[in-house]
């Protein structure tokens, strides 16, 4: 394992280069870190050399100091470690640069893997008025509080220490990012011109409008495979390890054949 700090602007991020093989790259939820793959990361390396990193704030990278974007950090990190194209494997906010990766830098994917997806460009609707309140008077009480918040709405298929852990990671991330962060490309409306083999999981857990935008996402990519996932919420890598394993395998195999 190749642990380091990259330059990314004026700030740095942690970053893993590990394994041989071809390349492959993961890229992490807001739910969490880049431990998030932890579940998966032996089998991969098996037979990829992976590349994986902590967004700004997040995990062990320092809290943002300059205003950003997703997408700009992931084309960092690839031209640091000399990936020109490989498959890349999004979860969530991770999920969103990938797709803003595909559809703009097209030469630099070679196969698309998202699990419960952010899509910039997708109509969120607005927060539920029980959720929203339920953040109000957690923002209110305090760290702790926003974490068994978030803990209810992104892990409804329960909470192991692991699962906590992620969920404190990723409102330390939130709060850090907050002031810095920067939208990535719309790419909602541009699905169409996904041209790569792609897979979208989405479990029926998840939040409402989660399951809404990967349900769209899928009548728009062109060859997309499509799978729901009964009892996962926003964590399947951590839930259903073995089946995002598969879904990473076929979708590889799709682009190499």
């Amino acid at each position: 394992m190749t642990e380091k700090m990259i330059k990314v602007g004026n700030d740095t991020l942690w970053a893993d280069d590990s394994g041989d093989g071809p390349p492959l790259v993961l890229v992490h939820p807001g739910v969490g870190d880049s431990r998030v793959w932890d579940p998966i990361l032996p089998e991969l390396l098996r037979k990829y050399r992976v590349i994986r990193y902590d967004a700004r704030g997040f995990g062990r990278s320092p809290a943002p100091t300059e205003r950003f974007v997703r997408l700009d950090d992931l084309i960092a990190v690839l031209d640091h470690f000399g990936v020109d194209r490989a498959p890349v494997v999004g979860c969530s906010m991770g999920g969103d640069a990938a797709l803003g990766l595909t559809i703009t830098r097209p030469e630099r994917v070679s196969a698309l893997v998202l699990l419960c997806p952010g899509i910039s460009g997708f109509p969120v609707p607005e927060t539920d008025p029980a959720v929203r309140d339920a953040y109000a008077a957690a923002e209110k009480e305090g760290f702790d509080a926003i974490v068994e918040v978030s803990l209810s709405v992104w892990a409804r298929a329960g909470r192991t220490p692991e699962v906590v852990d992620l969920l404190r990671s990723g409102v330390r991330g939130w709060m850090a990012e907050e002031d810095w962060e920067l939208p990535n490309p719309e790419v909602f409306d541009r699905l169409g011109e996904i041209a790569v083999p792609t897979s979208l999981l989405v479990g029926d857990l998840d939040v409402a409008w989660i399951v809404d935008a990967a349900r769209q996402a899928a009548t728009r990519i062109p060859g997309v495979e499509f799978v729901e996932v009964p009892g996962v919420d926003h964590l399947p890598s951590v839930r259903v390890p073995e089946r995002v394993l598969e879904l990473i395998e076929a979708t590889v195999k799709r682009s190499a054949g």
